[in-house]
């Protein structure tokens, strides 16, 4: 063998080696905000079942400003980002540092604080071109924000650095429910990308300096009801999808450079559902989730590999695929979950054998579903009720229950160690058991309110709340 041929194979074998490696550490961590495989799993985690404010709380920390973003963490960190309404030095206070606990039941002493209440201003005419029935429900930002993300120690909660990626005033206003900083950050485990919408997306080095960043014009979303898809991120390409009410398109940049790769443009509206990349025959795919079509998108060139229609309107839940399916539902005027074979589709596959399976009744409108053990898990809002497919032909693993202990519910559920749990915005989290039958394991309450999806890592679970962020291990 030539000692070309045996440096080539040497770089070949180091190269696998180095990403299988990647793939594992992956595993473990939740670098994502559907987790390490875009399912809501987390396939080596044992969190708790229980916890209260004195059960189970490794710490707990205040976080500034609001935001939806989901956590992420890889090694010993974890990350969040937020918008921080920057005020006058006299309005500025004090953010408390982190409160530990030592486990113990009834050692662990604060003030008990209440959800937070959501700042409705006004109701009115809202929406793109002053259509009727936009439920701009807040007056336009007149403050300069602060789009931060900050890195905190996985075992005190303590701030290891805050970076500041943007600084602005936002140029809309948002659906009550929303907040300025609703994308959540992707990372590798060496650099962490922030990403904010219209404020951009930010590399950034361990350290907290920001490696490069970019910025893709203004997204005028329907009704000013915000912004919300994250970065998806697969070998050296990040893809950001740009639904919005005015030319939308997706994109891949290089993640070391920011370089653009490729554009493709489309035709989609508003759509606040993040992209998803898969294999397919050892090649990655792009899928994306949209009122008109999914798509399936070549990430080396951006070339349309295929495209289904059958969703209604206002996407939100992201897809989760596996074993060459993909899963995506939609509820707005109309429900729908549809599982599309993906692998080697060509061309437009509405309504082909290429369905599997679909359904339209009790599908989610802001919540994910989440891929479990060959289950899917995904709740109506109203009434909140739970249901269980069987991933493969559709069929109910259990009839659908109401989830009694829970008001509402935007954050996406994940699953762990056997358990699925399902996180309340008025401060509860029911735990189900998973199989065939609907069996709770518990109900937790905490003080604050929770709209951001849970991340799960190790023995622990992260919970976003609007005031606090949670680190609940035993």
């Amino acid at each position: 063998m030539s000692l070309q041929r045996i440096i080539a194979t040497g770089l070949c074998v180091v190269f696998i080696a180095t990403a299988n490696t990647q793939a594992a550490d992956a595993e473990q961590y939740w670098p994502q905000w559907r987790g390490p495989h875009d399912t809501g799993t987390a396939p080596k985690a044992k969190p708790p079942t229980e916890w209260s404010e004195s059960k189970n709380i490794k710490w707990k920390v205040a976080i500034p400003g609001s935001s939806h973003a989901t956590p992420i963490i890889w090694g010993d960190r974890v990350f969040v980002q937020t918008a921080n309404e920057v005020k006058a030095a006299n309005e500025e206070k004090e953010i408390p540092k982190a409160v530990q606990f030592d486990g113990i039941a009834g050692n662990a002493v604060f003030a008990s604080m209440q959800p937070g209440e959501r700042p409705r201003g006004r109701r009115g005419r809202g929406g793109r071109r002053g259509r009727r029935g936009g439920r701009r429900e807040r007056e336009k930002p007149t403050a300069n924000f602060k789009f931060d993300i900050l890195a905190l120690d996985r075992t005190t909660g303590k701030t290891l650095w805050q970076t500041t990626c943007a600084e602005e005033v936002p140029h809309e206003s948002l659906h009550r429910d929303s907040t300025q900083a609703s994308n959540s950050p992707v990372t590798d485990g060496k650099h962490v990308y922030a990403y904010f919408g219209t404020r951009g997306l930010h590399c950034l080095d361990w350290n907290g300096k920001i490696v490069w960043s970019k910025r893709f014009g203004k997204m005028n979303t329907r009704n000013e009801f915000g912004e919300g898809s994250s970065p998806a991120l697969h070998g050296d390409t990040i893809v950001i999808n740009w639904d919005h009410e005015g030319d939308s398109f997706i994109i891949a940049l290089d993640k070391k450079t920011g370089n653009e790769k490729w554009k493709v443009d489309r035709d989609e509206p508003t759509s606040w559902s993040t992209p998803i990349i898969v294999e397919d025959g050892g090649k990655p795919i792009v899928i994306t989730s949209a009122a008109n079509f999914v798509r399936g998108y070549d990430l080396k060139t951006g070339e349309l590999a295929w495209k289904c229609g059958g969703l209604t309107n206002n996407i939100i839940s992201s897809p989760v695929a596996a074993d060459g399916v993909v899963y995506c539902m939609s509820s707005r005027r109309g429900e729908k979950a549809m599982a599309i074979r993906f692998a080697g589709a060509k061309g437009d596959i509405t309504d082909s054998e290429r369905v599997v399976w679909s359904d339209d009744k009790n599908t989610p409108y802001v919540p994910s579903p989440l891929l479990y053990d060959g289950s899917l898990y995904f709740t109506k809002r109203r009434p909140l009720v739970v249901s269980c497919l069987n991933s493969r032909d559709g069929k109910p693993r259990f009839e659908p229950e109401r989830l009694s202990d829970l008001a509402g519910m935007y954050a996406s559920p994940v699953a762990a160690d056997g358990k699925i749990y399902f996180v309340g915005r008025e401060g509860n989290t029911v735990v189900l058991k998973h199989g065939s039958e609907f069996k709770v394991l518990a109900t937790n309450k905490l003080d604050d309110g929770f709209d951001a999806s849970p991340a799960v890592a190790g023995d622990e679970i992260y919970l976003r709340g609007r005031k606090h962020l949670y680190c609940i291990a035993k």
